[in-house]
């Protein structure tokens, strides 16, 4: 390794040149403010100029090399014979029987907290003092213990010590690492103690209880709208900058985040990872595999606050709601016709420009929906899978099944605005209009007589056929 100076351990100068600068009791711990020998050793540290010829690890002074490398030289010749626990150095087998032996005996006066070592307690103390004496040079950041210091420095130098050993992926913080390493064992130990939903890591847990209690601490500074997460508010604030950066390398749509990008991907691969273990039907994402698993066990987690309906999806709640209030967001430019709904907007322009893309395999008709497709399907298979629960009678469609059940319960919800008479359903009362407006949409091809529906059409040309 080029620049890199490789020692024998068996010199001891480099050791007693760090005795003559500093004390052996401070050695360990180099306070900011110990000037030149300490901003030196930081910066030298950074550049990683001592290497250990063994490992090549690097090091930032002669001295830390010489103590390294007694790792490989040494055998682990210090143990307990109680627990038979095996160190390399005699001091840390004192450390350890301490902790064995004596318990924590040094307590923390304010909160209480007790710890095994002296050192470690005076390192505590400071998150009570806000006392953060070690200094990083790179960014002016501190610290309140030098080993916090020292694995801060490999954010700088880019060093990752610590490895998986199951994929080789190598990680600056002992904790990323452990956490990585639950994505390979699947360990969640982390529980919800109010649904039982359980999480790799304890961040992830405190974020999914504020979903229970509806703590929203993240407020966008544009719409006032809170979220749960920091994450989720950054999210939100790409609709109102219109940011898209994670990109499709296939077809170039771009997403606001990229989880949706790997989702977008799998449309391209065919890939549904997630498959639904009661029907088999396999999905791209576990989302909406959670939602579909809805319709398997009857859940209906979105309630409609006025009438209490329930839906298994929230988009069709947003959608049952426009029926109370009247909204009708989405507007024909052609004709000026509203929809509640955008994908009826888009079904209802086909109507302008005549696109029918489904088509019956049995009798070649076109349709400009696959629902209505599926619709007059039934009607060659004869099947009938919907009934009502009143009087068993079976229909081909939600919409017949809807407007019949309102025969039971004697509901009219659509009202004419002239004369105040109420209708089953909506095409009724289109109809009934067409006699205050006096508007014949449908001629007789024959006698050129008009009717204001297919209906009274239909019947009509039974007095041309003598039928």
């Amino acid at each position: 390794m080029e620049g890199v100076k490789h020692l024998d351990t068996s010199k001891t100068t480099a050791f007693n040149t760090i005795n003559r600068v500093v004390p052996q009791a401070d050695r360990d711990e180099e306070p900011a403010g110990w000037g030149t020998f300490t901003e030196e050793r930081s910066l030298r540290g950074n550049i990683g100029e001592y290497g250990c010829d063994v490992c090549w690890k690097t090091f930032s002074s002669e001295h830390e090399v010489f103590k390294h490398k007694e790792i490989h030289n040494k055998e682990e010749r210090y143990h307990r014979e109680i627990c038979e626990k095996r160190f390399v150095c005699k001091s840390n087998l004192t450390k350890h029987s301490r902790i064995q032996t004596r318990g924590k005996q040094f307590h923390c006066e304010i909160c209480g907290k007790s710890f095994s070592d002296n050192s470690n307690l005076v390192v505590h103390i400071r998150s009570h003092t806000g006392e953060k004496p070690y200094r990083c040079v790179v960014c002016e950041k501190y610290f309140v213990s030098n080993s916090n210091l020292a694995t801060h420095k490999r954010m700088h130098s880019g060093e990752k010590l610590l490895k998986c050993e199951i994929c080789g992926k190598a990680f600056v913080f002992n904790s990323d690492l452990t956490k990585h390493i639950r994505i390979h064992t699947g360990e969640k130990p982390f529980q919800c103690d109010m649904c039982w939903k359980s999480f790799s890591h304890t961040s992830n847990l405190i974020v999914h209880k504020r979903r229970h209690t509806g703590d929203k601490r993240f407020q966008c500074e544009i719409c006032g709208k809170y979220f749960i997460d920091n994450k989720d508010l950054m999210r939100h604030k790409r609709i109102h900058t219109g940011e898209k950066p994670f990109s499709c390398e296939i077809c170039g749509k771009c997403f606001t985040q990229k989880s949706s990008v790997v989702i977008h991907c799998r449309t391209h691969s065919g890939e549904n990872p997630f498959p639904c273990e009661v029907c088999g039907k396999s999905f791209p994402s576990s989302s909406i595999l959670t939602t579909h698993k809805r319709i398997h066990n009857g859940e209906k987690m979105f309630r409609c606050e006025v009438c209490g309906k329930s839906f298994i999806y929230k988009s069709d709640l947003t959608t049952h709601g426009r029926i109370h209030s009247g909204e009708r967001p989405f507007h024909c430019e052609t004709c000026g016709k509203t929809f509640t709904h955008n994908s009826n907007l888009f079904v209802h322009k086909r109507s302008h420009t005549g696109e029918k893309p489904y088509r019956c395999d049995v009798c070649e008709k076109y349709f400009v929906s696959n629902s209505s497709l599926k619709i007059h399907t039934r009607m060659h298979t004869g099947e009938k899978p919907l009934h009502c629960d009143v009087c068993g009678k079976c229909f081909s469609d939600n919409s017949s099944l809807t407007v019949h059940k309102r025969s039971h319960t004697g509901e009219r919800p659509y009202n004419c605005e002239i004369c105040q008479k109420s209708f089953v359903c909506n095409s009724h009362l289109t109809k009934h209009r067409r006699k205050h407006t006096g508007e014949n949409l449908f001629n007789c091809e024959i006698c050129r007589k008009s009717f204001t529906s297919t209906s009274y059409l239909t019947k009509h040309k039974r007095t041309h056929n003598g039928k």
